[in-house]
């Protein structure tokens, strides 16, 4: 209950301190890409419940003659790569948080076809709130493997504490100065998880 308000409290103050930033990030987005601004789309989060997540749009909506989106890589243009790379596109799931569907630390929610694919134990990763960072993202991000990724999920479940979310806060803050780990060893995104 502590960990919810003080998430709601923070998140709260930070949308107002960072209202400009989302103007201008906005404007930058419709001019160069359109819009829509905001990315939604349906994630699991705590139990398995569904929920929307929204984030700034960092890709355009670029089809084939056949009307199918092109590859990320073709998708991820300029503006697209500034803002992931700064991870500013991040910023708009602070309204998750102060929806209380989200917590600024825990694991990453993943998209609803992840669901099937899990382990009894990585399923665990969804007995705490979805962050938008946790230990997985300050250990590797998109440079480690979904094996290694799921593991610091579920360690995160066992072992948080609020001197652990401090630890992730001030880690992740280093990671967005340094803009580290933002791609995979093989692709501009995340490959695809497929079950292990």
């Amino acid at each position: 209950m502590i960990k919810n308000i003080f998430d709601r409290l923070l998140a709260l103050v930070l949308i107002i301190l960072f209202s400009p930033l989302y103007i201008v990030v906005s404007l930058l987005i419709f001019l160069k890409m359109g819009s829509p601004v905001i990315f939604y789309q349906k994630r699991p989060g705590y139990k398995r419940k569904i929920f929307g997540i929204f984030k700034f749009r960092t890709m355009t909506n670029e089809k084939d003659k056949e009307g199918n989106l092109l590859p990320d890589d073709q998708r991820l243009i300029g503006i697209g790569k500034l803002i992931r790379s700064t991870s500013l596109d991040e910023l708009p799931q602070l309204f998750n948080v102060l929806k209380g569907e989200m917590s600024f630390v825990g694991p990453r929610p993943l998209l609803i076809e992840y669901l099937d694919f899990y382990n009894d134990e990585q399923k665990r990763r969804h007995d705490v709130k979805p962050g938008i960072t946790g230990w997985a993202q300050v250990n590797g991000r998109n440079a480690i493997s979904w094996k290694q990724k799921f593991e610091y999920d579920v360690w995160y479940v066992d072992n948080q504490s609020f001197l652990l979310d401090m630890k992730i806060l001030w880690m992740t803050f280093l990671k967005v100065v340094k803009r580290s780990d933002i791609s995979s060893s093989t692709s501009s995104t995340m490959e695809k998880f497929t079950g292990n």
